[in-house]
């Protein structure tokens, strides 16, 4: 067999068993497939994957960081993000979920995360620009909300207030809408 067969297939029964939370098999196989193909970066995100599972972080970290130099995509920067947010890296953790969104707007665990550093570090200005182009591809009114409550931190009620209403005029019964436009309203 060529390289890149048995790299498929050693790559498809190392997910396999990760769906099914066999690590140790799924581990076997992964590293089978990063053996086959120095060129592809699954089996690290695999690798990395189950190390997170064990509670692995610096085993994590050397894989995330590893599938990166290979394929840089907001999937691999949005993991080495993870970690470094539980590493308590934080200054990293906002440059990788930053990019993370600048690459894919629409990764909701980048920005999710993106939002929780900003607010722990103090850079919530910072995050507007991807809050509202999220929200301008989405018009998600989760991504609405959480742009409104950025906004009420930085006392920007009348453009919170905006955004809210548009929320509420589609799904009158969103409590976290409700909640923000009352503590505005007060």
């Amino acid at each position: 067999m060529n390289n890149y067969l048995d790299y498929e297939i050693n790559k498809e029964l190392g997910e396999c068993y990760l769906f099914m939370a066999e690590y140790d098999k799924a581990q076997e196989y992964y590293e089978k497939a990063a053996l086959n193909s120095d060129e592809h970066a699954a089996p690290h995100m695999g690798l990395a994957t189950i190390a997170i599972q064990r509670g692995e972080l610096d085993t994590a970290y050397t894989h995330y960081t590893k599938a990166l130099s290979l394929e840089e995509n907001d999937k691999t920067l949005t993991g080495l993000g993870l970690v470094s947010m539980s590493q308590e890296k934080h200054e990293e953790a906002f440059a990788l979920f930053s990019k993370a969104v600048g690459l894919n707007p629409s990764n909701s665990v980048a920005l999710g995360c993106l939002v929780q550093e900003a607010y722990l570090q103090g850079r919530v200005e910072e995050i507007l620009e991807p809050l509202e182009r999220q929200y301008a591809l989405t018009h998600d009114s989760n991504a609405s909300v959480t742009l409104a409550g950025c906004l009420i931190y930085l006392g920007r009620n009348d453009e919170a207030r905006g955004y809210l209403e548009e929320v509420l005029s589609s799904t009158p019964d969103n409590a976290n809408a409700k909640d923000l436009y009352a503590h505005i309203a007060a």
